[in-house]
């Protein structure tokens, strides 16, 4: 059966005690894990700890956390820190995030990120063994370091996003699983064979590879609200973070319109980028729609062999209210 989780909301918040709010929602209605990005906004792991605190039950994790904004040994202390304060409910989500983020934000120069993220998680795993770390890369060497506390018990997964062919078989091959966001169902077949290629070229056990999915949703009464919100979201991704996601709808088969969208968002038209998402695209990429359209979307998503779990993520605009009603609308029990 497949997981049915909660990717927080990407926008603003009015407090840290709203996504504790969200999170214990969350857990009440059955949700089996919630997911915490970070991007601009709050700390993740600071965040994380507040909501550890408020639940009993529920999975935590980060997705992403981006790997150039912290160096591995300290991504691997944080993840043993709060695989301790939530008792063992931790999962560790990395990515690289993109240029816009990290050069212009963190001022860091954005190379190689296949290659990063592998030297990463190489060493965050070293990291959590709790055995002194000797590692030799092209971005990291490290000699000596060693938790001063005691390793954590289980070990937290350590999984990865990607969206190439390439970054998805490097998951395969390293990583305790991979997360995917804005894939169709036939986009997001294809890379799960670039998955399972990684796992035969890593000597690896499938099932040792936790796919989740990362799926816009907005349910609402009002649909056609809903759907706009939806759209708005969906084309500022293509349209406004780079050119990783115009690149991978591209790749999925949407090339005029991956560039469509891009072109307008860039040249400022909004509205222009919206439209040049149909109907049947949104409903290829996300769930939007009345309560009972977004349960019936939602499904085929999770129907999709290979999925382990579903995130139902939100879209940018949406206030906390819809948050909400998204959140009650789509819940697993």
């Amino acid at each position: 059966m497949t997981d049915r989780d909660t990717f927080l909301p990407v926008s603003a918040q009015s407090s840290v005690g709203t996504f504790v709010e969200q999170a214990r929602r969350s857990e009440e209605l059955g949700y089996d894990a919630v997911w915490l990005p970070e991007t601009w906004g709050r700390n993740a792991a600071v965040t994380l700890t507040s909501i550890a605190e408020h639940t009993e039950t529920v999975d935590l994790g980060t997705s992403i956390m981006p790997i150039y904004s912290r160096s591995p040994a300290l991504v691997g202390q944080t993840a043993a820190t709060l695989q301790e304060v939530s008792d063992g409910r931790f999962r560790l989500g990395l990515g690289p995030s993109g240029p816009i983020v990290i050069e212009n934000w963190h001022g860091v120069e954005y190379g190689n990120p296949l290659k990063r993220t592998r030297e990463t998680v190489d060493v965050v795993k070293q990291v959590l063994t709790g055995e002194e770390v000797e590692y030799e890369g092209e971005y990291f060497d490290l000699s000596g370091f060693r938790l001063r506390c005691a390793p954590p018990d289980p070990v937290p997964p350590v999984e990865v996003a990607g969206m190439g062919p390439k970054a998805v078989e490097l998951a395969g091959r390293f990583a305790d699983g991979w997360h995917a966001l804005l894939f169709t169902e036939e986009g997001l077949e294809e890379r799960l064979a670039d998955l399972h290629r990684g796992v035969d070229l890593g000597e690896r056990d499938p099932d040792d590879v936790r796919v989740t999915l990362s799926l816009t949703c907005c349910a609402l009464a009002d649909s056609e609200r809903a759907r706009e919100l939806v759209r708005q979201h969906t084309a500022f991704y293509v349209g406004g973070m780079g050119t990783f996601y115009r690149d991978s709808l591209a790749r999925q088969g949407h090339e005029e319109t991956a560039n469509d969208v891009y072109d307008a968002w860039q040249a400022g038209d909004r509205e222009a980028a919206m439209d040049a998402i149909d109907d049947d695209l949104l409903d290829a990429l996300a769930v939007a729609g009345t309560p009972e359209e977004a349960r019936e979307a939602i499904a085929r998503f999770e129907a999709v062999p290979g999925v382990d779990a579903v995130s139902v993520s939100f879209p940018r605009g949406a206030d906390s209210e819809d948050v909400t009603a998204t959140i009650d609308a789509l819940a697993p029990n």
